[in-house]
């Protein structure tokens, strides 16, 4: 007899809403997640899973090994919390002052939880082994590395990744099962100008840093809109710009930061490229020089076709009252690439937004909070997409 996955779901909606809301009152920032860390710790020991921690500095793996031999799927979900101060009103509100759990990932550990308790009851019909991941750090894009880093796609290596981010993009009830890129990558870049400072009433006398930093925001906008094809997609923001201490001295050097986000590592290597070029440029024609560091910090996150295809038709019955749409796209990234990168799986998001309730502010705002019914559907949907891949039966 087939599981239902939803309804097992439903059934322990009060305790993910729990943990969930344990988390939210206590978040940890990147690499900092300790107590989160132990919690996860001590509930996939008492499942009776294999777990190992310190994996990648503070996350956890916990491995359910099943009866029978055979594949090994990876879930992944993030633990880290921003560093946001909370402006809701509710009885779980933040306990730390400038932090807040203001993505969901508190949402996505309590879900990881709950998936695996689902499936450790059944671990007798287990073929293969389920490997979860709990990650830390994924809000600065580090956490996937670093545990890559310590060896967490080894011994057992996965043959398929599975992970899901709530998302308040879409009202909850949907689900996105995006055909490929479905977010972008991460880029960060600072740009130092440096030219020769003088007295603001002298300009003359000086190679203004600052003149040269202007004119260099204002060209970066031309590979976008100049250098990138219609038919591609990328985004450049300069986000910061330092600068001079007082009024009347111009600086010696100005520094420039920002972030640009693309869906293919043609089209990335295509921005890096002109970003040296402009910098460069703009900065000699006005006798200044420019230092460009442009860091990768996640590639485009890229879902496979054929786990897509499985995992349309598991939803499809597991939960055929849901909307099931296939482009739910952002320019936002995710570390799970990295993952992806190396391994075929599919991220989905799941709709957690509820207008109607005021939960429908965007992902990193202080007033950032979500529909709780989405728990159990999310836990649900990944519990039945793991077990297609190692409960044939179920």
């Amino acid at each position: 007899m087939a599981i239902d996955w939803l309804a097992q779901a439903h059934a322990m909606r009060a305790e993910l809403v729990a943990r969930r809301r344990d988390f939210h009152q206590h978040p940890e920032l990147a690499f900092e997640e300790v107590r989160t860390a132990g919690i996860v710790a001590a509930e996939l020991g008492a499942l009776g899973l294999e777990v190992q921690t310190g994996v990648g500095k503070t996350g956890v793996v916990g491995i359910l090994e099943g009866a029978q031999d055979g594949m090994t799927v990876l879930v992944r979900c993030d633990m880290d919390a921003l560093p946001v101060p909370e402006a809701n009103d509710t009885e779980y509100i933040s306990q730390t002052a400038g932090k807040m759990h203001a993505c969901g990932h508190d949402g996505h550990t309590a879900i990881g939880l709950g998936v695996a308790k689902m499936l450790a009851a059944h671990r007798d019909q287990l073929v293969g082994r389920v490997k979860f991941v709990f990650q830390p750090a994924e809000e600065i894009a580090a956490g996937a590395y670093a545990m890559i880093n310590d060896g967490v796609l080894e011994a057992p290596v996965p043959q398929v990744a599975l992970g899901l981010h709530l998302w308040n993009s879409l009202p909850v009830g949907t689900v996105s099962v995006t055909e490929g890129a479905a977010m972008a990558s991460a880029n960060d870049f600072t740009i130092s100008v440096r030219g020769r400072g003088g007295h603001g009433a002298l300009p003359d006398e000086t190679r203004d840093p600052l003149l040269a930093a202007a004119q260099i925001i204002t060209a970066l906008q031309s590979i976008v809109s100049r250098n990138v094809s219609g038919m591609d997609t990328a985004v450049l923001s300069v986000c910061n710009i330092r600068g001079g201490d007082a009024n009347n001295v111009i600086p010696s050097e100005v520094t420039l930061g920002g972030t640009f986000r693309t869906y293919q590592p043609a089209i990335n290597d295509l921005v890096t490229r002109r970003l040296r070029e402009i910098a460069e440029g703009v900065a000699a024609a006005l006798g200044c020089t420019a230092e460009v560091r442009a860091d990768l910090l996640a590639p485009p996150l890229i879902n496979d076709t054929l786990v897509n295809a499985r995992l349309r038709e598991v939803f499809g019955r597991a939960a055929p009252e849901i909307s099931l749409i296939d482009n739910a796209r952002t320019m936002a990234s995710e570390d799970m690439a990295c993952f992806l990168e190396r391994i075929p799986g599919t991220f989905f998001f799941v709709g957690s937004a509820n207008s109607a309730r005021g939960l429908d502010f965007p992902h990193h705002h202080p007033r950032f909070d979500f529909d709780e019914d989405s728990l159990p559907i999310s836990a649900g949907l990944l519990a039945a997409a793991v077990a297609e891949y190692v409960l044939p039966s179920a």
